[in-house]
């Protein structure tokens, strides 16, 4: 569900939830305390102050103390104050126009974001992935997102078959694997709103019939029981990574390759070692500001 049909199908007044001042490293956490109670959420950096601010509309007052908790927890992880939280009456259209203003296209490497709101001309030698920013939390603008397109780029002559995109947000990564690769993508996640959202930029794209969206509890679902892929996504938090390495080195298969983003550049040591006790080893590291993306393999 995202804003137009917040307004078009309930009665009840929306609300606009944003937060100010953020350093990028808090930008995840944070933007997951909102999705708990927001449909959509959009985060937009300052170019000034070198801050992020993040905004997501829910009905008005709707399960506030469970955002409370989830902001808490956020500020807990994170290791900064808690952070002011602004909310106020909003009109859907109003935050959808915001949104669709501050997001443009970029390109990272052969990729090409392009919000659907632009012209769309035939672009050579590039693959375009093509996003609808009333629906698109996770549009490509964050470090941990540009690594792990980087770090496709960089494994894509491997040509692997069999392709997991764990934890998937707007499905921007299986998007462009099954763009490259031609290969089908299975594309998971917990949130029941993301696997929507998943499946709508699928077709938007055309590839409704690569990427199949479900929602999964991590490695706990009977679409991953029992199966290895060649290449695994898990853009998620570096704990949540490391707790879950035992499983993904037994679902990665012989010579496959990883691909692990969310984490700063201090816990790159804390992940990789996680991941060295189960037999995988690295085969390069990116750097995006403070953020890392590990790309590990299979021997």
């Amino acid at each position: 569900m995202w804003p137009g049909d917040l307004s078009r199908r309930r009665a009840e007044p929306l609300e606009l939830l944003a937060i100010d001042g953020l350093p990028e490293e808090a930008v995840p956490a944070f933007e997951a305390a909102l999705q708990t109670v927001c449909a959509t959420v959009a985060y937009v950096r300052d170019e000034a102050t070198d801050t992020w601010r993040i905004e997501g509309v829910r009905e008005a007052g709707a399960k506030a103390d469970e955002l409370a908790g989830a902001l808490a927890l956020a500020a807990l992880v994170t290791g900064i104050a808690p952070p002011a939280l602004q909310a106020g009456p909003i009109e859907a259209e109003g935050w959808l126009a915001r949104t669709v203003e501050s997001f443009a296209e970029f390109g990272i490497g052969r990729f090409v974001i392009r919000p659907t709101h632009v012209e769309n001309p035939w672009t050579p030698g590039r693959v375009v992935l093509r996003l609808d920013a009333g629906l698109a939390f996770g549009s490509g603008e964050h470090a941990s997102t540009q690594g792990c397109l980087m770090a496709l780029d960089a494994v894509a002559h491997r040509r692997p078959l069999r392709v997991l995109d764990l934890g998937t947000g707007s499905a921007i990564l299986a998007l462009a694997a099954a763009k490259l690769l031609k290969r089908p993508v299975l594309a998971t996640d917990i949130e029941p709103w993301s696997v929507r959202i998943a499946g709508e930029n699928a077709r938007l794209n055309g590839y409704g019939g690569l990427i199949r969206a479900a929602l999964a509890d991590g490695w706990r679902h009977h679409l991953l029981r029992g199966r290895q892929f060649d290449l695994v996504f898990a853009n998620i938090l570096a704990r949540p990574l490391c707790a879950m390495a035992r499983p993904l080195a037994l679902h990665l298969a012989p010579g496959g390759t990883a691909i692990l983003a969310g984490l700063l550049g201090t816990q790159a040591r804390m992940v990789l070692a996680a991941h060295r006790r189960q037999g995988l080893v690295l085969d390069r590291r990116l750097d995006v500001g403070p953020w890392t993306t590990l790309v590990l393999r299979r021997r």
